[in-house]
């Protein structure tokens, strides 16, 4: 019914805090996370079900519905177990129902699973991710109940407690007779949009009369006769549950679109019944309901998220509230912990306990968090609770009593109790489940976030005393057993999992297993071989772990000592040994994974040992300029790896790598990083030792002798960078046509000049020195084309080049830097007119730079210009201005132009092209009227081709004339007398410019009528490439601002064709409406307005719409506004446009096509589904070949929302 109106927001979706925290080592399924501290189950979203777990919560707080449904035992419904035989009659929803409440009062587990429910429903996986409306699931839901309760004891279990009765009268005001309607709800549905709350919602529904007066009577049955009367609705039965549905969402018919109703709307707590009721006369309990549901939609129309407020009648769950002021927010919390430790809780503990946040969500049992305000306290219970350490000793599970961190706890948490009896309040929200005060319902008066159903109980039913706080009472016995039965189950599998859990590996290294060398401790066998698995919880102490180890050994020797120890890239180091055998291995801060080295304490193998973070080996990078054609491809360093004790000092580390002297530069970030990444060391420092100037594991050191410190600028003995970046360009020779073309490498920085590099490449190529005054350096480009030379007093940096670059060596002098270096090509066919060079001066005007590409490639005269190419490779705009120099123009090196036959014309001047248009004979139009489909005779080869699939109909010969210049001041009149001049106007007989109509070309169709001789065409913003149609007529015109040149056309009496066209001049000066139209066409053939039909043509639609009832097509409101012209859609009524015309006299058939549109409609078709067919192939070629995939979110299909039951009659 609403679609996806309804759809699951996945930021509104709680997250369910069961079983996260880190990483569990249990190798079965993880066991559900326990209740919470309410002691009340949520249940869990399957995607999109958050609709009906709030309904569910509704349900099973019903007490009374709960234990009706619980006293249908397995002799009326069957059993679960006999699903699958055949002959069983098993009534699957009310038990998985049954089954469902148990688990949610019993099973000791934080959130309930909906899957056999729903499954019951005959829901599939799609159907659990989208989401319905919960009123409409509420009516659906009880209607499979009743179904499904068919033939029991609870058939009228929906009835007997949701079931009500409206009476609808109305009273004859002249006989008093009174006629009545009943019908029956579930739910009363009202209206929220006008209404300030449910009671006034109530008041105009049950107590306000309609009357039936005026022009709208009644006819009454008793008096046979139309008749004043009022209308009025009353409740006659007031069932013990009421349900309440909020029109929330409604439809704008304006804007058509959706919306959701969020003005305030309120609702009472307690609510009297009586004014709405038929019968009044009853005790005042028999009208009282109260509250105790509150099913909320949060988000907008297009979806959102549901929960629920329930009071717990029954007091089944523990409602306990942290007042504010002993709570503060968790940033502050975090910001007290770093004051107190000198430690963010990031560094110190995120990488055993997980974050902060997530760490207070994964113990409820200890803090009071609440995640929307962002606030955290301390539970009562844990006030005075006995620390317990971390590593360091410092307390996690009761921070403030360690760090002195004032949480306000000086009072314990207050429970809140509500007036009424059982008036404890709880926010569901699928898993979780929190306790509330009233007063928060007040909050869901209004807003995105706001109330969408409203449960009402009657005040007289009272729960009996055994039920208070007994989640056992009235649930079937072979219920109680399945849920004991289940909880055993989960107590065992939580203590499996606490047990994994807290298990913790750790991997022993053997020292008669090692050996030392190169500053660290290295396996004598491979690592897997020399290391020791070993698994222990880490609750027991290190006496424990120590024992453990002596009976793992079989034989040990001396003393065992047992130190922290810890891969490096350099190997194995130890830290510090692991002492005081009474703590816990948690408490000395043993984590999961940590290697420990037993060993006596003093040496292994004979060697002493130095342990110890400030005796870390570290592996360093040792680099050194390579000389040529020494390395990789495009390796500029030799590299080697040395393992370098941290308490070196440098200048040992100076004379074992460079002997002969020289500096050192290191580069923290490591190798390949920018060059201001390296520094010098200076010699002050080479005293210092390799930790103390910061070289660690996968540092990088250059060393560079005396004729290599050119590269390094050194000022005043002080640290500075590298100079540039050193690497390659290749140049590869094309000076030889005779030899193999050969290919150097060159080494260069990104400052080093472009002549520089050429005269290294002349000596490595062996080539002539003479080259260097006639040679120049040309980039290739990866299709293997030369481009334009660099300039030789360019460096790498300015000329843009890419280290690694490939450079041809060419013959010719290079441009300088105030020189361009163009391609040029005669004529726009790339395929016919070869590619030339030539270098100009960048001050060279347009006209000097046109005349030196006319004498390179061998042309003569005056009629050229030059153009630029455009991005798909065409000529495009030209280059005007004459005068101006290639550099203001912004014509830069490589630019390609065309030289284009032509002259241009003078600065405010316009080139035109001329059409010569004349009408059709009838004889021709009609033997061509089949094969011109198009419509239009192009005898210009530039318009007989036409865009795909685009028609164009006219019954018009077009011609092309040839061209004009004409000043943009000169008037339409001119161009007219222009025009004439032309040698195919000649041959017309035209006596004066007003004999001729000027139309211009858009997109090969007539278009726009060039109104006014005495206008200017400045005024009419032709543009450019505009282009002018003429017409000849037959007598002189001179067409005012507001007439209309229609061209109308007669149909054939008894054949789909017309006679030619003729010119209708209709002034639209007073009106343009349908009516006007009609009379002057009627007038133009001498026919009767009401014997005639006309419609519009729409040539590139191949259409006709019929104008004669389009005023019966809008409303009065819309007429009146004047917006009927003809002009406006749908008509869109303008110069040129063609009107047929029908005799109703001699033709009564109303169909305006025509042979011709037909066959156009069918070549649109196929043509269309040519395109369809192109587009299918190549999503799916896309597809195959894309690699990333773009998730994009649709609005789900409107699905009905429906629930599956058997048939039980």
């Amino acid at each position: 019914m609403f679609g996806d109106l309804f759809e699951e927001d996945p930021s509104f979706i709680s997250n369910n805090q069961c079983g996260k925290g880190k990483k569990s080592k249990y190798r079965g399924a993880e066991p559900p996370a326990p209740r919470e501290f309410t002691n009340l189950s949520g249940i869990k979203n399957q995607g999109g079900t958050c609709y009906l777990n709030s309904l569910l919560q509704t349900l099973l707080f019903t007490p009374e519905f709960r234990e009706a449904l619980f006293s249908l035992g397995p002799e009326e419904l069957g059993t679960l177990d006999d699903i699958s035989k055949p002959d069983a009659k098993v009534r699957i929803i009310p038990l998985q129902l049954q089954r469902l409440f148990a688990q949610l009062l019993l099973l000791d587990q934080q959130a309930a699973s909906t899957t056999d429910l729903t499954e019951s429903f005959g829901w599939n996986s799609n159907e659990e991710m989208r989401q319905h409306d919960v009123q409409e699931l509420n009516r659906i839901l009880f209607s499979a109940l009743e179904t499904s309760l068919v033939g029991t004891s609870g058939h009228d279990l929906i009835n007997r407690l949701y079931h009500g009765i409206v009476v609808n009268q109305i009273v004859c005001k002249e006989c008093k007779n009174v006629s009545e309607r009943q019908e029956d709800f579930l739910d009363l549905t009202v209206a929220v949009k006008g209404v300030t709350g449910l009671e006034e919602a109530l008041w105009n529904m049950y107590v306000e009369e309609e009357y039936f007066e005026n022009d709208n009577l009644y006819r009454c049955g008793a008096c046979d006769k139309l008749v004043e009367a009022s209308k009025s609705a009353k409740l006659r039965k007031l069932p013990p549950f009421l349900t309440v549905s909020l029109l929330r969402f409604n439809f704008d018919f304006e804007k058509c679109e959706r919306y959701k109703e969020t003005s305030c709307y309120t609702f009472p707590v307690q609510i009297n019944l009586r004014p709405f009721c038929e019968q009044t006369e009853l005790d005042d309990s028999e009208y009282m309901y109260e509250l105790f549901s509150v099913i909320i939609h949060k988000g907008g129309c297009y979806g959102g998220h549901y929960h629920v407020y329930i009071r717990d009648v029954d007091e089944l769950g523990n409602w306990q509230l942290q007042e504010e002021s002993k709570q503060m927010p968790v940033n502050q919390l975090g910001q007290k912990l770093l004051e107190k430790n000198g430690m963010s809780w990031n560094k110190k503990y995120r990488k055993q306990y997980g974050a902060l946040r997530k760490y207070l969500q994964n113990h409820p049992q200890i803090f009071q968090f609440n995640p929307n305000e962002n606030k955290v306290g301390l539970k009562e219970k844990y006030h005075k609770l006995p620390l317990k350490s971390d590593s360091q000793g410092e307390n996690l599970q009761s921070p403030h009593q360690k760090n002195d961190v004032q949480w306000n706890l000086g009072k314990t948490s207050t429970t809140l109790r509500d007036s009424s009896a059982g008036g404890r309040w709880f926010d569901l929200n699928d898993s979780k489940v929190q306790p509330i005060k009233e007063k928060e319902i007040e909050k869901q008066f209004q807003g995105k976030e706001s109330a969408y159903m409203l449960f009402y109980r009657k005040s007289q039913l009272k729960r009996p005393p055994e039920a208070r706080g007994n989640p056992r009472y009235q649930i079937p016995e072979h219920l109680l057993n399945e849920m004991n039965a289940a909880n055993t189950e989960l107590q065992k599998k939580r203590a499996e999992c606490d047990s994994a859990n807290n298990g913790i590996d750790l991997h022993l290294h053997l020292s008669s297993y090692y050996k030392f060398h190169n500053g660290a401790l290295h396996p004598s066998l491979t690592w897997k071989e020399s290391v020791v698995d070993l698994t222990i919880d880490r609750r027991k102490t290190l006496g424990d772990l120590r024992q453990s180890i002596f009976q793992m050994l079989e034989s040990w020797e001396g003393d065992m000592i047992l130190s922290i120890a810890k891969p490096l890239p350099a190997g194995l180091h130890l830290y510090h040994s692991l002492d005081g055998d009474e703590l816990t291995l948690d408490a000395i801060g043993l984590a999961d994974g940590a290697d420990i080295f037993v060993w006596n304490g003093k040496e292994v193998g004979g060697t002493k040992l130095l342990t110890g973070l400030d005796h870390e080996p570290v592996i360093v990078n040792v680099l050194c300029l390579a000389k040529y054609n020494e390395g990789g491809k495009g390796q500029h360093f030799t590299e080697s790896q040395h393992i370098i004790p941290c308490s070196t000092e440098l200048d040992t580390l100076r004379r074992a790598l460079a002997p002969s002297g020289g500096i050192i530069l290191k580069n923290s970030s490591g190798l390949g990083k920018d060059a201001k990444n390296w520094e010098v060391l200076p010699e002050e420092d080479m005293k210092q030792t390799v930790k103390s100037v910061g070289l660690t594991d996968g540092c990088s050191i250059l060393i560079l002798d005396s004729h290599d410190q050119s590269l390094v600028n050194v000022a005043n003995g002080n640290l500075t960078a590298f100079a540039y970046d050193i690497s390659w360009l290749q140049v590869k020779n094309f000076c030889r046509t005779d030899a193999e073309e050969e290919q150097v490498k060159i080494t260069a920085t990104v400052e080093t000049v472009m002549s520089d590099i050429k005269m290294k490449a002349i000596q490595e190529l062996q080539l002539e020195e003479e080259l260097a005054n006639d040679s120049c350096l040309r980039p290739i480009s990866g299709n293997g084309k030369l481009l334009s030379p660099v300039p030789e007093d360019y460096t790498v940096k300015e000329a843009e080049l890419k280290m690694g670059s490939l450079l041809g060596l060419c013959r010719g002098k290079s441009p300088t830097s105030t020189q361009l270096f163009l391609y040029f090509i005669v004529g726009s066919d790339q395929q016919t007119s070869p590619e030339m060079e030539i270098v100009v001066e960048e001050t060279a005007s347009v006209r000097e730079c046109l005349n030196l590409m006319l004498e390179k490639s061998g042309l003569s005269g005056g009629n050229w210009h030059l153009r630029r190419f455009d991005w798909c490779y065409e000529a495009g705009e030209a280059l005007s201005q004459e005068t101006a120099t290639l550099k203001e123009l912004n014509v830069c090196r490589g630019d390609t132009l065309v030289v284009t036959e032509g002259r241009l014309p003078p600065k405010g001047f316009l080139k035109i092209p001329i059409w010569w248009y004349s009408p059709l004979n009838h004889t021709e139009h009609r033997e061509n009227a089949r094969d011109q489909v198009n419509g239009v005779t192009c005898k210009m080869e530039a318009l007989q081709v036409s865009p795909v699939g685009e028609y164009i109909q006219t019954d018009m010969d077009l011609c092309y004339a040839g061209s004009i210049e004409i000043a943009g001041e000169a008037s339409l009149e001119d161009l007219k007398i222009q025009a004439m001049t032309l040698p195919c106007c000649q041959e017309q007989i035209v006596p004066l410019p007003a004999f001729l109509r000027a139309w211009t070309v858009e997109s090969k169709r007539l278009g726009k009528l060039l109104r006014n001789n005495k206008q200017q065409l400045n005024e009419y913003k032709l543009g450019s490439r505009v282009e002018i149609c003429i017409e000849p007529l037959q007598k002189e015109e001179n067409l005012g601002p507001h007439e209309l040149l229609l061209r109308v056309q007669m149909g054939i009496p008894g054949q789909r064709d017309y006679y030619c066209s003729t010119d209708l001049v209709w002034d639209i000066s007073k009106e343009c409406t349908t009516w006007a139209l009609r009379q002057r066409v009627a007038s133009h053939y001498c026919l009767p307005v009401d014997k005639i039909e006309i419609a519009k043509y729409f040539p590139e639609k191949f259409e006709w719409l019929p104008i004669s009832s389009w005023t019966q097509q809008i409303s009065k409101r819309k007429r009146k506004k004047k917006q009927e012209s003809l002009q406006s859609a749908p008509y869109h009524l303008k110069d040129g446009d063609i009107i047929g015309v029908k005799n109703l006299l001699l033709d009564d058939t109303k169909d305006f096509s025509t042979v011709r549109d037909d066959v156009g409609k069918e070549k649109q078709r196929q043509l269309a589904l040519e395109k369809k067919k192109s587009r299918q192939a190549e999503r799916l070629q896309n597809y195959i070949l894309s690699e990333e995939k773009v998730n994009v979110k649709h609005r789900k299909p409107e699905v009905a929302l429906s629930i599956n039951v058997g048939v039980f009659r």
